[in-house]
């Protein structure tokens, strides 16, 4: 038997399983549909350790189900526009279109080493022609539906390179990563959609989310943040206006003393008075620099100024100050709150700062109004000095409270979320147009959908500096208006890649289509996703938007489910060891190291610290898939991937389990290769016809068939599953009969359970033992439910409760026979000879106990 050589059998069967078009998706409706999908990546140009553990694991499930008699859909995409790929571009004077697909390429082909059956005629690229045309189609329905519109909004604005930035472009300090100017917030004309409409459904369909993890569905009705409360309008003193806060707390009402506005709110400027107005100024200029994690971080003093405005409190008549303060945002709720320092821990805080009144309006069934306060009181309580609802339980209260508001026309009941439209504008060349054209007479015009793609011009000039660089391009800009024909203007604004991600997997189960973005049949067949896998990263953002677009486009009449996917997956991070000074926070690379038992950094003699962290360069951890698959092998790749930990767990990396793996695989190829050259293959035999070795090993098999079944149903355990083929491995290691026809089940078992961890040892194995067909191609083996029943059983003998020995008995034997089977034991006569037994007690299958 020749040597294990992975690379040589891993490179023959990639290549016969292309041509053969294994992995092709079956269209034989008579089977179960089953649409197993990774979330796609962006094409870097190379594999990191966290793509091999999330296709790897995608490919065991896909390889399973085809085993299983499924058809199934597992392709591959990328996620291929971007601001990475214009700053490379501009970094390598390129363009982002061709530097994209080179990596594309690298990428496809680092896939294809690791043996992963996707279906590569549905591969989709979002920054190609034929797959943004039906982006810009979708957004034009979202456009149609009022659900995508143009407002002024807040963005990071860069004065010395005169470009918006994203929010990862901003340094902790404030400043833009490239010019390292001070960030200035500014507003520009945006484009949204309108995600709010659908806060209710999108947070209510979580219930149905059974296959999902419940800490992801808590992120997401977090995000969503329901609160349920009141509007209430308080007039200003001297003026027409109102300002409208939201509250869930309108049973404090009585204990406001006063109200705030964010800085950038309209009414700041009205209700300012003169002798306030250059602090007022002063303070928004200085608030407008900062970005909104800023402004909220929870560990930051909140800071705030009177504007000299009052307005009153319409439930007592009294006249409250008027304040702004940087942790009140325009965007969120109606730009104001009302402070009520007795009981909120953030009023309280900002009241004692600024020695506001602090107004205590609920106490403890037994507490006492006129103590004064140390901290504010949250919890349930008593109304007090809250006129006609004095002694009234605060949650009674709260609709009391409600209900007298809409009487008196104050404000009315409300449910408010904290979920946002969705900003998708990006004032940037790498991304997918929008498809609007903005007429002086006519507005803002769809470009009709017979134009459709508009396509990204390459003829462009990309600095990272001054607008969008579709905005200086005059022969792209200047089209007439499809409606009236007047000279009219592109948008030059391109879409938020995430835009781009959530539809894709509506795209695949007919990802050639030319004259639709999907046929509704075909992608109603395979949709929703049965199996999705990817990083936990992506929770709220890419799961959200996904599953708004699904609602959306089931609304629009284009498919007729709701949800995307049925199960989630969020697989843990692959982690390397670290060296790292915990003075300085630098990491060594190991190689510089001279004991890694000691680890000393080389430059400052301090003593490091070994800790596990996820696999980047800048800590100098990553382990690169190829090195792996060049000294081990992809299957090894797979399998210790596999093992090392439960799929949602982070894995730490350690090269002696790989070797383990490694030494796993060979046993195996040397197991079957003597099976293999032995000179005769043995006869089947009935069930009946087996000798005692042959029922055990043939107990093993099914017992290793069991096991693993049941680890790849439900939660995917992929660790233990693997363990289980270890045992069998040992099983026919250890068995004397290689020449009985359970050895040889045994053999073609363990190749078939085998084959979606491990493909390509485990084809190339089963071609040793004579077959002609793939393995990939067999169905999974199934449990024999007689194989596990055993013809006789282990009885303990017990004497006064102390174990003496054990029997073995027949299987089928009942209490009174096992009874027997034990007095006229050699281990009874011994113990108890000549002696009284005064009671003999049995547990049928375990133990037999005399008393005497």
């Amino acid at each position: 038997m020749d040597r294990y050589t992975p690379a040589e059998i891993e490179q023959k069967w990639q290549q016969v399983w292309a041509e053969q078009g294994l992995n092709q998706t079956s269209t034989d409706s008579s089977q179960e549909k089953f649409y197993a999908l990774s979330m796609f990546p962006y094409p870097s140009g190379n594999l990191h350790m966290g793509h091999v553990r999330v296709y790897t694991i995608v490919d065991v499930i896909a390889r399973l189900k085809r085993m299983q008699g499924y058809r199934v859909l597992n392709p591959m995409g990328w996620d291929a526009f971007g601001l990475p790929a214009e700053n490379a571009a501009i970094e390598r004077n390129t363009q982002p279109a061709k530097w994209t697909y080179q990596n594309i390429d690298q990428m496809r082909d680092q896939l294809n080493q690791l043996g992963i059956s996707f279906d590569w005629e549905r591969e989709i690229a979002t920054c190609s022609p034929d797959y943004y045309r039906w982006t810009q189609w979708i957004f034009l329905e979202f456009f149609k539906a009022g659900l995508a519109y143009q407002k002024e909004a807040t963005v990071n604005w860069d004065p010395i390179d005169q470009t918006v930035l994203a929010n990862e472009q901003v340094d902790a300090d404030g400043k833009s990563w490239r010019s390292g100017a001070k960030v200035e917030r500014k507003l520009l004309r945006q484009w949204f959609l309108k995600i709010t409409d659908y806060a209710e459904p999108l947070l209510n369909d979580l219930d149905q989310l059974s296959g999902w993890p419940e800490r992801v569905k808590l992120m997401q009705a977090n995000w969503i943040g329901k609160s349920i409360g009141a509007y209430l309008e308080f007039a200003i003193v001297g003026r027409d206006e109102k300002v409208g806060v939201f509250t869930t707390r309108p049973d404090t009402v009585y204990g406001v003393t006063y109200v705030v506005l964010a800085p950038e709110h309209p009414l700041t400027h009205q209700v300012t008075t003169p002798d306030r107005k250059a602090a007022v100024d002063a303070f928004i200029q200085e608030v407008s620099a900062q970005t909104e994690l800023e402004r909220t971080a929870e560990d930051k003093p909140k800071r705030g100024i009177p504007t000299g405005g009052r307005a009153i409190n319409p439930f007592t008549g009294q006249e409250v100050p008027i304040w702004i303060a940087d942790y009140v945002l325009y965007e969120y709720g109606t730009g104001a709150v009302m402070g009520v320092p007795a009981h909120d821990a953030r009023d309280f805080v900002f009241a004692k700062q600024n020695d506001l009144a602090i107004v205590t309006v609920i106490i403890p069934a037994d507490g006492d109004a006129s103590v004064p306060l140390t901290a504010a009181y949250t919890e349930p309580g008593i109304l007090v000095n809250s006129a006609e609802f004095d002694g009234m339980p605060a949650i009674a209260a709260k609709q009391a409270v409600i209900q007298k508001a809409e009487e008196k026309g104050y404000g009315k009941a409300r449910i408010q979320y904290r979920l946002r439209d969705w900003l998708i504008s990006r004032q940037r060349y790498w991304g997918a147009p929008i498809p609007i054209v903005h007429c002086p007479n006519c507005g803002a015009v769809p470009v009709p959908e017979s134009e459709l793609p508009v396509i990204l011009p390459e003829d462009v000039e990309l600095s990272g500096r001054g607008g969008s660089p579709l905005g200086q391009l005059e022969s792209w800009l200047h089209v007439p208006c499809p409606t009236c024909g007047t000279p009219a203007k592109r948008e030059t604004d391109t879409m938020d890649t995430f835009i781009d991600s959530s539809w894709y997997f509506l795209r695949y189960p007919d990802a050639r289509n030319d004259q639709a973005v999907f046929d509704r049949t075909l992608t109603n067949d395979w949709m929703p996703v049965d199996q999705y896998v990817g990083g936990i990263e992506h929770a709220i953002l890419h799961l959200l938007y996904s599953r708004f677009f699904t609602k959306v486009l089931r609304d629009r009449g284009l498919i007729n489910f709701g949800e995307p996917f049925q199960r989630l997956l969020t697989q843990g991070m692959v982690q390397g060891k670290t060296y790292k000074n915990p003075k300085t926070g630098r990491y060594v690379i190991s190689a510089d190291i001279a004991d890694l038992t000691h680890p000393i950094d080389p430059v400052t003699g301090d003593a490091l610290e070994v800790v596990y962290e996820k696999m980047s360069k800048s800590k100098h951890n990553g382990v690169a898939p190829g090195d792996v698959i060049s000294q081990y092998g992809a299957d090894t790749a797979r399998m210790f991937i596999l093992f090392k930990a439960p799929p949602e767990k982070d894995l730490e990396w350690e090269d002696a389990d790989v070797e383990g793996q490694f030494r796993f695989l060979n046993r195996v190829w040397r197991l079957v290769g003597e099976f293999a050259s032995a000179a005769t293959q043995p006869t089947a035999k009935s069930q009946q016809a087996l000798g005692k070795a042959e029922k055990e090993l043939r107990r093993s098999i099914h017992t290793a068939i069991k096991e693993v079944t049941e680890d790849l149903q439900g939660e995917y355990q992929f660790n233990t599953a693997i363990s289980e083929l270890m045992k069998l491995s040992n099983a026919l290691t250890d068995a004397t009969l290689k020449d009985s026809p359970v050895y040889a089940e045994g053999m073609q078992t363990l190749l078939r359970l085998l084959a979606p961890f491990a493909p390509h040892i485990a084809e190339e194995l089963w071609h040793l033992l004579g077959h002609s067909d793939s393995v990939h191609t067999q169905k999974f083996p199934v449990l024999d439910p007689s194989a596990l029943v055993a013809d006789e059983m282990t009885i303990v003998i017990q004497v006064l409760g102390k174990t003496r020995g054990t029997i073995q008995v027949p299987a089928q034997c009942d209490r009174e026979t096992i009874e027997q089977y034990a007095r006229e034991s050699e281990i009874a006569q011994r113990h108890i000879g000549n002696k009284e037994i005064k009671k003999v007690i049995v547990v049928p299958g375990k133990l037999v106990n005399f008393v005497v």
